[in-house]
């Protein structure tokens, strides 16, 4: 297969400051052609990397953010590619929403994997191409009902680049943003009362809450702020440390740095929420907690947890070559998925049932598409909606079901259903009668030129 990995537009990768997402990409691209895969790797000109590599002009730099210049080199980085999609067997997007909207002009099949969370203002553009391409979730917790996704591939590090230490100082760290959401409070606080210095490094993202809340607690002693770090002193102070606090209070799609923590030999002190859980086996490579106080229990007992066990958790489930090989085999089923005969302009199905009295579907009709005008002389069908508003053509009769009705067809009824909204309609089809070939369908209209 001839695969395209489109970075996020107009950044050179990796980023010379770090940045999680652009080294992944990179790393990907690198581990893919190491593993025989034809790719090429669609980045800003001066990105780090001897894999192919195509690109219309130079990155932005690090600290750029003049909008219209970012939109230019935005609209020329993804003109590159699409322009040139049938060059390629699959599009692996890394970029976003704003991709998907190049997605409906070309016949190469699109999988974008979905890393941020999606807000009320993107959630339209994801559905509107929900089942045109395919969507892949950096965690089982991150996924948005409404949308269809093909697998979940969590995000892997190199381990060979965080070196493995299996005695470490008595320090505990906090690494991430500076604010309310990230718990930088909570970590001091645990700190604190388990009776251990703690090294904090990060941007601050909330000045007044950093001023108000965590200057005061600074002491350049127990309690010290290294500012914002490179890639370099971050996995020396990870790999030193005796645990990394992670008391998160929202919910992150994927906890890279918790991996990374791992990768080091590192245990990890975590929030009970977002993906954590799946990243951390409780009492195996860190713990799972709820509050500060369970936070200070755990780290009274960080030392019962093996550093060489978390070491071993990152190789196998979280490295760059795991994910590699995940997304190869995602790789491998979407041709098929685009040329199945249940895939069809409009949608698809998924058969639960097929007996000799009765064929059970669950179908997916995508939005602003309708099936066929059609009839069937040698069964009758039972529809209950599951998803969506459609509305359903029965003789000459147009009714709107919400989910949860269900609405009877019977034999000889022409028939249709359309789906007006910008989210999948799913609904049930139950089908009764002595024959359900595809050829007991008598097309009278259809918008997809099968009459």
């Amino acid at each position: 297969m001839r695969i395209a990995i489109l970075s996020p537009p107009a950044r050179r990768i990796p980023r010379r400051n770090g940045g999680s997402r652009e080294e992944l990409v990179v790393s990907l691209t690198q581990r893919l052609a190491d593993h025989g895969v034809d790719v090429t790797l669609f980045a800003s000109e001066d990105s780090g990397t001897s894999r192919r590599l195509d690109t219309a002009r130079r990155g932005l730099d690090e600290d750029y953010c003049d909008r219209e210049e970012s939109a230019v080199s935005q609209c020329l980085h993804l003109g590159e590619l699409f322009e040139r999609a049938g060059e390629f067997d699959l599009i692996h997007n890394h970029s976003d929403h704003v991709p998907l909207s190049y997605a409906g002009l070309i016949s190469t099949p699109v999988l974008t994997t979905i890393y941020d969370p999606i807000s009320e203002t993107t959630l339209p553009v994801y559905k509107k191409y929900n089942g045109k391409t395919y969507y892949a979730s950096v965690s089982d917790s991150h996924r948005t009902p409404g949308l269809t996704y093909v697998a979940t591939v969590y995000p892997g590090v190199d381990p060979a680049s965080f070196p493995f230490r299996e005695t470490c100082a008595d320090y505990l760290v906090y690494l991430g943003p500076i604010d309310e959401a990230h718990g930088t409070r909570e970590a001091i606080e645990t700190a604190e009362r388990a009776d251990r210095p703690l090294l904090i490094a990060g941007t601050v993202d909330d000045e007044p809450y950093f001023e108000a809340q965590i200057r005061p607690l600074l002491d350049g002693s127990r309690v010290k702020y290294e500012g914002e770090v490179g890639p370099e002193i971050r996995i020396r102070i990870l790999r030193n440390a005796l645990a990394l606090l992670y008391p998160v209070r929202v919910d992150e799609p994927f906890a890279i740095t918790a991996v990374e923590a791992n990768a080091c030999g590192t245990p990890v002190i975590a929030t009970r929420r977002g993906s954590l859980p799946e990243i951390i086996a409780d009492g195996v490579n860190g713990y799972l907690v709820n509050g500060v106080s369970r936070a200070v229990q755990a780290v009274n007992r960080i030392e019962s947890i093996s550093r060489a066990a978390c070491r071993k958790i990152a190789e196998e489930r979280f490295s760059v070559d795991r994910m590699a090989v995940d997304y190869i085999k995602v790789y491998s089923r979407i041709p098929d998925l685009n040329t199945r005969e249940d895939h069809r302009p409009w949608g698809y199905y998924e058969v639960l049932s097929d007996r000799a009295d009765h064929k059970i579907k669950r179908i997916v009709v995508y939005p602003g598409k309708r099936l066929s005008l059609q009839r069937h002389r040698r069964r009758a069908e039972r529809w209950t909606i599951v998803n969506g508003t459609p509305i359903v053509t029965r003789f000459e009769e147009e009714i709107q079901l919400s989910p949860g009705q269900s609405i009877e067809i019977p034999r000889g009824a022409e028939h249709r259903i359309f789906n007006p909204g910008d989210a999948p309609v799913v609904f049930i089809e139950v089908q009764v009668g002595d024959y359900f070939g595809e050829d007991d369908i008598e097309r009278i209209e259809d918008d997809f030129g099968r009459m």
